[in-house]
């Protein structure tokens, strides 16, 4: 077996892996279809690689607003690699606590929101105390982790809690501890990740249901969509709409931000 079928094998693992949890997709699901149709969004944080899957949920084709990125550059601009952004910083940085909060004091945050955080380790500080500030405020959590990977490695928190600790609800990924799947002979260390590939088949399922969820509640949802696939004018006036809709449900997460501790 080559290399690259070796991947792929282990590709259709993870997708069985990921088929096997059809209850848990649903379930996370219904708590996003039901943020959304309040008018709020699903708060969606990932710090390192995971931004990956962040950035799968909105926006891009066949996604849809509702869904509020949560991405700091800090902790995951990883192209100058070293020097200044350099990846040693950003990975020091995922495991200062505190940030989190500094994060999410951005926000005027509701106990009808809903969040995903996405870490494949469930680890680091970041997303685990990102995670206990939306619980903190009544908030529903997904966690999407690597529980492999988890259950392998050590949390950095003072508490010792991981990111499954902190969830009302777990998906798995289905990468292995470590992530790479693939083993070379001669190469000591497994090559090719697969959490990126797991984690954008999670975001895209939850991503369909959530769609059915606000059709079938007779609010269908503004569909980036490509000019190739229906008249090109048509598509233009709904990236627009889905924009000036995220705008206006983003403009509500701030409306209120300090009032109460100015108050």
């Amino acid at each position: 077996m080559t290399p690259a079928e070796q991947y792929l094998n282990k590709c259709r693992d993870l997708l069985e892996t990921i088929a096997a949890q059809q209850p848990q997709i649903e379930q996370a699901a219904d708590w996003f279809a039901a943020t959304i149709l309040t008018g709020r969004m699903v708060h969606v944080f990932g710090s390192g690689h995971s931004r990956i899957a962040v950035e799968e949920m909105w926006p891009r084709y066949g996604s849809f607003p509702g869904f509020n990125p949560i991405v700091e550059l800090s902790l995951t601009f990883h192209n100058p690699v070293v020097g200044a952004n350099g990846q040693r910083q950003a990975m020091y940085l995922e495991n200062v606590s505190g940030f989190a909060d500094r994060i999410l004091r951005n926000f005027d945050l509701k106990p009808t929101d809903s969040a995903l955080i996405i870490s494949s380790s469930g680890c680091n500080i970041v997303p685990i105390e990102i995670a206990q500030g939306f619980q903190t405020r009544g908030i529903q959590v997904v966690a999407m982790v690597s529980r492999a990977h988890s259950d392998a490695s050590m949390s950095k928190h003072p508490s010792g809690a991981k990111l499954v600790d902190c969830a009302d609800l777990i998906l798995d990924t289905g990468a292995p501890a470590g992530d790479s799947m693939v083993h070379i002979d001669g190469l000591e260390s497994p090559v090719s990740p697969g959490s990126s590939v797991g984690g954008c088949t999670i975001v895209n399922a939850l991503k369909a249901e959530v769609a059915k969820r606000l059709t079938d509640a007779g609010q269908p949802p503004k569909v980036l969509t490509a000019g190739c696939v229906m008249d090109p004018a048509q598509a233009a006036a709904l990236f627009e709409a889905a924009y000036d809709e995220h705008a206006h449900r983003l403009a509500s997460l701030y409306e209120n931000v300090g009032k109460s501790e100015s108050s």
